[in-house]
């Protein structure tokens, strides 16, 4: 599922990679000019890294998606359902959680550090998206959110691909009796999701698996998952659990991008 690469710096999903007219990639921490507890692909503006190396490293993944730095669309996150129309460029980054275009000569992505990235494309329509999945925007319906947006600009949704990148998964994610109440309150659904955690109180969610069953459930032809762990290779992803247990003071963002040839 992958670029062959002593560091790999892109994780491609053969699904995707079989579609005429579509370059993406969910790229990993490898690749940049960031140093320190950001090495080296860090690409979070919103991060504490030097805003110099950032910018150098956004431009690096823009490059790799064929397109200039300055048509790299990525929008201020917020955690819910909200979707962005990227047909030109942004004067300011809007809020939302998920971006769309049908326009060529755009790369569209989403940052992360264990929440869930998905790219969406249909190639026969020339319509692709991205879009950031917490357990919090996946309950609120952020993908299908997308896929909607999709619609409207002339998608299918049986014949569009949705694939999700590296994400925490079930063994490094406990959560407390809070999250999974309010997760089954809203979708009972996803009970199977959750088992027992290591301490009283508490369960370990799968929270790809939580993705891509809602994906399937949408509808959508191709609903997958690269499957990779964010928390458990620290020498290819940035995650901001794993840091907090550490203790460090910040932590990288990777981005997941896709464009239209």
């Amino acid at each position: 599922m992958s670029e062959a690469s002593a560091l790999e710096v892109r994780i491609c999903a053969p699904e995707l990679e079989g579609l005429n007219g579509v370059v993406h990639g969910f790229f990993t921490r490898n690749g940049g000019v960031s140093g320190g507890i950001y090495t080296s692909l860090n690409c979070g503006v919103g991060s504490a890294d030097d805003a110099d190396a950032v910018a150098e490293n956004r431009a690096r993944v823009a490059s790799a998606l064929g397109v200039s730095a300055d048509r790299l669309a990525t929008p201020y996150q917020v955690h819910g359902r909200e979707v962005a129309i990227a047909d030109e460029d942004w004067a300011e980054r809007p809020r939302a959680d998920a971006v769309v275009t049908d326009r060529p000569g755009i790369a569209i992505a989403i940052g992360t550090a264990d929440c869930g990235p998905i790219l969406l494309a249909d190639a026969q329509a020339r319509v692709i998206g991205a879009a950031h999945a917490g357990w919090r925007g996946a309950l609120a319906g952020v993908a299908e959110a997308a896929i909607d947006a999709m619609e409207r600009r002339g998608a299918e949704r049986s014949r569009i691909v949705a694939i999700l990148g590296p994400t925490i998964t079930q063994a490094n994610y406990e959560v407390g009796d809070d999250l999974r109440t309010e997760v089954l309150a809203a979708d009972p659904s996803a009970e199977r999701h959750f088992i027992a955690g290591r301490r009283d109180g508490h369960h370990q969610f799968d929270l790809p698996g939580f993705i891509v069953g809602r994906l399937a459930r949408a509808g959508v032809g191709t609903a997958g998952w690269i499957g990779r762990c964010t928390y458990a290779e620290p020498d290819r992803f940035f995650s901001y659990r794993r840091a907090t247990h550490a203790g460090e003071p910040d932590y990288g963002r990777m981005l997941a991008g896709i464009a239209l040839r």
